[in-house]
C-alpha cells in the first residue's frame, strides 16, 4: 500500500517535470529524452495542460494555448485553402494536411512522420474549454477565438475522413476515439463564444457525427475500436468519461468500460491485442485514464491502485515512462524498438500529467501556489 504522502509528492514531481520542459513561448516536449518525440502534439499538450490547470498551474495552460493559437493562426491560409477544394469536392492527399507534432517555435518537424490526426485539433479546443470554465475565464477574444473558430471550420470539413489514430496507426479508417475527440473540441468550441456562422457549421456537424458514433461505432452495446473493427481500444474510455460523448448512454460506457478492464487492464493498460509497440506494453498513460473513469463512476478503491500502480512505475528521479516492458504482449518486439529509437520515453510528460488528473479526480493533489514566475527558458 503506497501512503498518501508518497502519492502526494509524486504529483509534486510530476507539476515540477512538466514546467521543467514546457518551453518559454508554451509548448510542452512529448519527451526531452527521446528523440522522436522532442516535438509538441496537440494531443498530448492538451491533456498537460488540462492537468496543470487542474492544480493551479493556470499560467502555464494558458501559455500552451496561446502556443496552439499561433501554431494553428501560422497555417489560417493553408487550412482554409483545404476547406475550400473539400467544399468543391476535391480529394485532399493525407499529405496535404497540417502537421501532427511541431517544433516548439510551432514549425513542422522538418522529418517524415504519420500525419494527419485529427484528433488534436479537437482535443486541444476541449481543454481550452475545460480550463475556462474551471477559472471563470468567459468567453474568447482575439487570437484563440480565431483559431478555434479556424479548427472548427477545418474539422466539420474532414471530420469523416479517414485519418490516423490517437497511436498513430491505421490511416486508412475512421476511429472512433478520433471522432469523439473531434466532438469534445467542437463542443467546448460553441460554449466559447464563437460567432453565429460557426456555432451553426458546429450544431450541423455534431449532428452528424454524433449519429456516427451511436450507428456505426457500436457493437455488442458498447464502443468499437475503429468503423469495421469491434476490438476494443483503451483510448475509448475517453469518450466514456472526460469528453462526454455518451452523455445520456451509460449502458454504452459501462460495457465499453467493462470490456477495457477485462481484456486489457489489470492495472496498468494496455492499448489494445495485438500491440506490438514496444512489446505492447502496460501504459501510464492509460491507466490513468481508466483509473479516472473509475474516480468519477464511485469506484474510487479501483482509482487508487491504478495510481498506485502509476506511482511504482516512477524512476528513483520520480521520472514516469510511457509504457513498462514486463507483462508485454509480444515481448519479441521489444528488441526490435529499442534498436530502433532507443529505451522507452522516460519521461513521458502525457504519463505525468495522467497521473495528476487521477490524483486530483481522488482528492490527493494539492492546488498549490503557481510556478509562473518560473517560467522555463
Amino acid at each position: 500500500m503506497t501512503n498518501d504522502d508518497q502519492l502526494r509528492h509524486l504529483v509534486t514531481r510530476s507539476v515540477q517535470v512538466i514546467a521543467e520542459h514546457q518551453d518559454v513561448g508554451g509548448a510542452y516536449l512529448a519527451s526531452p529524452t527521446f528523440p522522436v518525440y522532442r516535438f509538441s502534439w496537440l494531443r498530448d499538450g492538451a491533456f498537460i495542460a488540462d492537468a496543470m490547470s487542474r492544480v493551479g498551474e493556470t499560467g502555464s495552460a494558458e501559455r500552451f494555448f496561446d502556443w496552439c493559437a499561433r501554431t494553428l493562426l501560422d497555417r489560417q491560409d493553408h487550412i482554409r485553402s483545404l476547406v475550400r477544394r473539400a467544399d468543391r469536392g476535391e480529394p485532399v492527399p493525407q499529405g496535404d494536411h497540417p502537421p501532427t507534432r511541431f517544433t516548439v517555435d510551432g514549425a513542422d518537424s522538418g522529418e517524415e512522420w504519420w500525419d494527419f490526426q485529427l484528433d488534436g485539433y479537437g482535443t486541444w479546443m476541449w481543454a481550452l474549454g475545460e480550463h475556462r470554465r474551471r477559472h471563470g475565464r468567459g468567453r474568447l477574444d482575439g487570437d484563440l477565438l480565431a483559431a478555434v473558430e479556424l479548427c472548427v471550420e477545418y474539422l466539420a470539413a474532414f471530420w469523416a475522413q479517414p485519418c490516423f489514430d490517437w497511436w498513430e496507426e491505421h490511416a486508412d479508417r475512421v476511429h472512433t476515439s478520433t471522432l469523439a475527440s473531434i466532438g469534445a473540441g467542437v463542443r467546448a468550441a460553441t460554449e466559447l463564444g464563437v460567432g453565429s456562422d460557426t456555432e451553426s457549421t458546429a450544431a450541423t456537424m455534431l449532428a452528424d457525427l454524433d449519429e456516427t458514433i451511436l450507428e456505426r461505432c457500436v457493437g455488442d452495446g458498447r464502443l468499437a475500436k475503429m468503423i469495421g473493427d469491434a476490438r476494443v481500444d483503451a483510448s475509448l474510455i475517453a469518450a466514456c468519461g472526460p469528453f462526454r460523448t455518451l452523455d445520456g448512454q451509460d449502458d454504452i460506457a459501462e460495457a465499453t468500460y467493462d470490456r477495457i478492464v477485462a481484456d486489457l487492464a489489470p492495472d496498468g493498460v494496455h492499448r489494445y491485442l495485438g500491440d506490438t509497440y514496444f512489446g505492447g506494453g502496460r501504459w501510464v498513460v492509460l491507466a490513468g485514464f481508466v483509473g479516472w473513469y473509475e474516480a468519477t463512476t464511485g469506484r474510487d478503491d479501483r482509482a487508487r491502485d491504478r495510481l498506485e500502480w502509476m506511482c511504482a512505475q516512477a524512476t528513483a528521479d520520480g521520472l514516469l515512462p510511457e509504457q513498462t516492458t514486463d507483462h508485454v504482449l509480444d515481448p519479441n518486439f521489444i528488441s526490435v524498438w529499442v534498436d530502433k529509437w532507443g529505451p522507452v520515453a522516460t519521461p513521458l510528460l502525457w504519463s505525468h500529467a495522467m497521473y495528476i488528473t487521477l490524483a486530483d479526480a481522488l482528492g490527493l493533489a494539492d492546488h498549490h501556489h503557481p510556478l509562473d514566475s518560473e517560467v522555463p527558458s
